[in-house]
C-alpha cells in the first residue's frame, strides 16, 4: 500500500492514508440535483468496498481513475474532494 504526503489524494475509507487511485462518483437523489456529483476517493484496496456502499443505496453513478477524472475536469476545478 502506497502511503501518500499531505499534498496527495488519499482513499476515503475510514483510517486509510493510501493513495487514492479511483474516484467513485455517487448522487443521493433525495438530496441531490440528478446532474450533481459528490465524490469519494479509493485506494486499489477499498474501491469495491466503497462502491458497494453506495451502489447498494442506489447512489454509485460511476468509478473511474484518478488521472481520467482529473483529465476530464474543467481547467482550475480543483479535482475531487472526499465527501
Amino acid at each position: 500500500m502506497d502511503l501518500v504526503s499531505d499534498e496527495s489524494p488519499i482513499c476515503s475509507a475510514k483510517g486509510c492514508r493510501a493513495a487514492a487511485v479511483w474516484v467513485l462518483a455517487w448522487n443521493n437523489p433525495k438530496l441531490h440535483t440528478p446532474d450533481r456529483r459528490k465524490t469519494w476517493l479509493a485506494c486499489e484496496e477499498h474501491r469495491e468496498h466503497l462502491s458497494g456502499f453506495l451502489g447498494v443505496r442506489g447512489f454509485l453513478k460511476d468509478v473511474v481513475t484518478l488521472e481520467e477524472w482529473d483529465a476530464r475536469e474543467p481547467e482550475g476545478s480543483g479535482g475531487p474532494e472526499s465527501s
